[in-house]
């Protein structure tokens, strides 16, 4: 199969050739078989695409979420939960290697009554997500666009996803440099994340946008996973997002923390989330006046693990998350 067959009647991205689509830069010519630091070539590199009611109400709702899952990352985070399809060594051939493929299986969801069309982990794979996009509109559908990211990506390119992305799910991890190369193998993830989210709220500000029945149509959501042990971390996360965006911002602070086989015998990564842990970040984030956004049950850490070797990778019955 020829490269350009899988995007049949679109032309080939071109800056696949010398890919520095992401931070890492690493100048990997994808397009005639090479593969990025990441671990992804150029075709799609979908592993599912599946309805998920989500962590947030305002993103999933009662009609739930269109996800992209994207195979492959360009952050190598030691504790992930999407490890089957994230990890470049271990990451099974994806579920769909050609773009009519994806654009059926999206407009199939979509039929169903779900508007909304999330792309997961897509900051090493914007290219394919915009062909991907344009794909689903030539079908005649015009879904809210969500770019559930983690953050690790270049402020150029989200300056070009302006007008295209409706609703930005970034995840901030770590506000310490040191920290993202230890647990993510990168070496400058809060310089860079810190900038992509001003970049997202530059775009968004602080006002979510939703529909009559709850549902995100425009706006700018930031996650945060509580990591056991890291809980300065976590605090510092809030100050930046206070100090540096908004308090009035809408916040998802996630306690569903599972360990990995990788880091089970991690001193604090190897277990779970503690009541007392998740609870002081909770304070802090009341102290410094958030008001808008989510927090989780403990519970939450066992109802959010996937498995992408099912045909639907996550378990739904969720009783999610508590509105502030």
């Amino acid at each position: 199969m020829k490269l350009t067959d899988a995007y049949f009647p679109y032309s080939f991205p071109a800056e696949l050739g010398k890919c520095v689509i992401c931070p890492r830069e690493c100048g990997a010519d994808r397009l005639s078989g090479a593969v990025g630091k990441c671990g992804a070539g150029a075709l799609p590199g979908v592993s599912s695409v599946c309805l998920h009611m989500g962590e947030e109400p305002v993103i999933g709702g009662e009609s739930g979420v269109c996800n992209v899952f994207f195979t492959h990352c360009n952050l190598r985070c030691s504790y992930c939960q999407n490890c089957q399809i994230s990890d470049k060594m271990a990451v099974p051939d994806p579920g769909f290697q050609s773009l009519p493929a994806v654009a059926d299986a999206i407009c199939s969801i979509l039929n169903t009554g779900c508007n909304t069309l999330g792309f997961v982990s897509p900051s090493h794979m914007i290219p394919q997500m915009l062909l991907i996009i344009k794909a689903v509109h030539d079908r005649g559908k015009k879904p809210v666009i969500v770019y559930n990211t983690n953050a690790y990506d270049k402020v150029d390119i989200l300056k070009s996803l302006e007008g295209v992305v409706d609703v930005y799910l970034p995840d901030l991890k770590y506000m310490d440099d040191s920290l993202g190369s230890l647990l993510s193998d990168v070496p400058d993830y809060a310089s860079v994340a810190t900038l992509a989210l001003k970049e997202m709220y530059r775009q968004k500000g602080s006002a979510l946008i939703t529909s009559l029945d709850g549902k995100a149509e425009s706006g700018m959501v930031v996650r945060h996973l509580v990591l056991p042990g890291f809980i300065k971390n976590s605090t510092d996360v809030l100050g930046f997002l206070a100090s540096e965006l908004s308090p009035r911002i809408h916040l998802s602070l996630m306690a569903q923390y599972h360990p990995m086989p990788k880091v089970a015998f991690h001193p604090s990564l190897g277990r779970k989330l503690s009541e007392a842990e998740y609870g002081e970040v909770v304070d802090e984030m009341e102290r410094l006046g958030f008001f808008n956004g989510w927090i989780q049950e403990l519970e939450s850490s066992s109802h959010y693990l996937p498995d992408f070797n099912r045909d639907h990778p996550f378990v739904e019955n969720i009783e999610i998350v508590n509105n502030q």
